[in-house]
């Protein structure tokens, strides 16, 4: 699949270097748009596409909820997702969301920001009103003033406040899990040797893209449909592209992740979130290629 929050897989479809790879064999690249980490989940579970880009966390609960997936390369660590209200809101904290209504978009990081967020401060889903909608629609239900608040999506949430309509009331970059790319399970037992050329696809991407910044802003302006300023903000202030393997500190975040939502009642208590993730997680392909 190709994200706006996954700029690496922009700057692949942009280069055609998949198209090129597989070009030889005769194998056709078709690229899916996801609009949210739960799009994605769904066109895997649907083998809809045999690549897509989510969230850690909201990875994590799709493995929960039956998705047979795995997890096996980090196209980003990002602070990707905020909570956002209109620049002449009365809310300031986390707190003040209690009665409101709050835009969000169910099984992604956004949402489960939301949820974390909401545990830090001694509150639950159950205080607020959470309307479900996808991250663009949740945005403009913003800036119409039908919600109160919105837990925010970058380019989205950057193309918002540059144009100064919102404020980002709570961030909390250690609460963003990170952008993973999963493939489904019989797909990579089926076709190993096909995820690991894809991967080394990918590794060409974000070496490139760490090489060459202003050209990843250009690309990503151009495939988002966004402002260079939108791009400089997201890609330049929120967007870290140094390290692609899933190592035991980025699966801690995933863990963690999980075990707010469980302590928020989103997981059951029956669930082992640490064996989900052990058997989520596929270390195998990036170590035999090397990645770091």
């Amino acid at each position: 699949d190709y994200a706006y929050y996954n700029p690496v897989s922009l700057l692949l479809r942009d280069k055609k270097w998949l198209e090129e790879e597989f070009a030889a064999e005769g194998i056709q690249i078709r690229w899916v748009r996801s609009l949210g980490s739960n799009k994605a989940l769904e066109f895997l579970n649907s083998r809809s596409v045999d690549f897509g880009s989510t969230a850690g966390a909201a990875a994590l609960l799709g493995r929960i909820n039956g998705n047979p997936i795995k997890s096996i390369y980090v196209y980003s660590k990002p602070e990707w997702t905020a909570l956002v209200t209109a620049k002449n809101s009365s809310i300031q904290t986390v707190a003040d969301l209690k009665g409101k209504r709050v835009a969000a978009t169910r099984g992604t990081d956004p949402h489960i920001f939301l949820i974390r967020a909401l545990i830090d401060h001694g509150l639950t889903e159950k205080d607020l009103r959470v309307v479900l909608l996808q991250h663009q629609d949740g945005r403009m239900a913003l800036e119409n003033g039908d919600v109160d608040a919105w837990a925010g999506l970058d380019p989205m949430m950057a193309q918002s406040e540059l144009n100064d309509t919102v404020r980002l009331f709570y961030r909390n970059a250690d609460l963003n899990t990170l952008g993973i790319l999963n493939t489904r399970e019989d797909f990579a037992k089926e076709h190993p040797d096909l995820v690991e050329r894809v991967l080394q696809v990918y590794e060409r991407g974000r070496s490139y893209a760490l090489a060459h910044p202003e050209e990843l802003r250009r690309i990503f302006s151009i495939q988002a449909k966004q402002t260079e300023a939108v791009a400089a903000l997201q890609l330049g202030q929120r967007t870290d592209l140094s390290s692609a393997t899933l190592d035991a500190p980025k699966r801690k975040t995933i863990v963690e992740a999980g075990l707010a939502l469980q302590q928020a009642g989103v997981i059951s208590a029956s669930v082992n979130v640490v064996a989900v993730a052990d058997a989520l997680i596929d270390n195998s392909f990036t170590n035999k290629l090397g990645i770091q």
